[in-house]
């Protein structure tokens, strides 16, 4: 008889427990269904699966096109550099100057101005990794591309 009351008892709290874990499964179902109409759990479910599996490939197709303009800005112009000077004692003032513009592989133009008081004339010359890329620089020019290149990307 008293086996029979403690096999009771035991019975007794584990339904009890597994009552309460059922009541608050059902209030957070409940919670989760709320406002939902005429369709099942399962659809839901299988609805939200869906969008979720297309914003993955909208996000992968989104990083292909920033890997493909972080490749394609690298031919931008990135950096430029400027530099004023004054090549001649006999005028005043800094008119003269170089300005360059490379892209993100260090490529690209010097482009330099010497002013005087008869004339002023341009040069351009290309740059190629950063160097010289068949004519010679001259000091003002080679500090302006360190300029550029200092230029954080």
């Amino acid at each position: 008889m008293e086996g029979n009351i403690i096999i009771d008892l035991i019975v007794f709290v584990w339904l009890g427990a597994i009552s309460f874990f059922l009541f608050r499964l059902l209030r957070t179902f409940t919670k989760l269904t709320k406002g939902i109409s005429d369709k099942d759990f399962r659809t839901i479910l299988e609805t939200l699966l869906k969008k979720i599996d297309n914003q993955d490939k909208g996000l992968g197709e989104t990083k292909g096109i920033i890997e493909q303009i972080k490749t394609e800005g690298l031919e931008c112009i990135q950096k430029v550099g400027l530099v004023r000077y004054n090549p001649f004692s006999e005028t005043g003032g800094n008119q003269s100057f170089v300005l360059t513009l490379l892209n993100g592989k260090d490529n690209g133009l010097v482009i330099t101005s010497l002013h005087s008081r008869e004339a002023t004339r341009v040069f351009a010359k290309p740059v190629k990794d950063g160097k010289e890329a068949g004519y010679e620089f001259s000091k003002e020019e080679i500090q302006a591309i360190i300029s550029a290149q200092k230029v954080k990307k």
